[in-house]
């Protein structure tokens, strides 16, 4: 990287950081729709249109091997405006030939190995917990596009089986910190919710439909980061707004090849 950009850089965004801790009044805005959000999963996993809910079926691109990404349009999407901060929900779908639900739930289950399906996005994974169908699990995110961001996670996730077609999961994060000179002697994490807020909380809703010789995976990705600084929408914003759209469609993806690998 040319040192004028890493000059302008260090300027920029080490006094950008400490004025982005999360603030209560985000979080609060955060969980009201995140409240909402999860009534209009229940709604739609207890009715006819389990995998697809009120979005057109697009199982023919999904079978010709197509991965659709789609922004989350809610009737509530007033409440996605929260002071301070951005909530970013992404609806992404994908099929898995040639699988079961069993060997796709096995898979997603498996966090200690998650590290080796789903790097370089994910660095470091271990299952911390489990409890039949309830797992914590740790993982360490690392993501560069412009600027790298390390972050230090982890999730409690629920598995659910319907009947011997369909399943769902959610997984919710518990702890998120910001991690300071990664893998150098002076790593360290910074306090949860304190540092430069590029994801404060991150919470997932998956779907399966075992259907066609495989099953359909849809994934409802939903976070919160820090909103765009003015000013620095050139250099933030593409991180900011970007990546949870990528990760989602790399995550599907990642699923898709380390099934179809074993």
């Amino acid at each position: 990287m040319h040192f004028s950009l890493v000059l302008l850089l260090t300027l920029v965004l080490a006094p950008a950081a400490a004025g982005f801790d999360l603030k209560q009044k985000t979080r609060d805005a955060y969980d009201q729709y995140l409240s909402l959000a999860e009534k209009k999963v229940d709604a739609e996993q207890s009715g006819p249109n389990f995998f697809w809910g009120d979005i057109t079926p697009r199982d023919e691109q999904l079978k010709q091997g197509e991965i659709v990404i789609e922004k989350a349009t809610l009737a509530f999407s007033k409440a996605a405006k929260v002071p301070d901060g951005l909530i970013h929900h992404w609806s992404g779908f994908v099929f898995i030939p040639n699988t079961n639900l069993g060997k796709v739930l096995s898979f997603l289950e498996d966090y200690d190995h998650h590290q080796q399906y789903y790097k370089p996005d994910v660095a470091r994974s271990k299952l911390l917990h489990r409890d039949d169908d309830h797992f914590v699990a740790y993982l360490r995110f690392a993501k560069k596009k412009i600027i790298t961001v390390v972050l230090d996670t982890e999730h409690d996730a629920h598995y659910y089986r319907l009947d011997a077609q369909r399943a769902y999961s959610r997984s919710h994060t518990t702890r998120v910190n910001e991690v300071e000179n990664p893998n150098q002697p002076d790593e360290r994490q910074k306090p949860a919710g304190h540092g430069e807020g590029y994801m404060w909380s991150m919470d997932t809703y998956w779907r399966f439909l075992e259907r066609d010789g495989g099953v359909y995976v849809r994934c409802d990705a939903i976070s919160l980061t820090r909103d765009v600084p003015t000013g620095l929408g050139w250099l933030i914003g593409p991180f900011i707004t970007s990546i949870p759209r990528e990760s989602l469609s790399a995550t599907l993806k990642a699923t898709r090849l380390g099934l179809e690998r074993r």
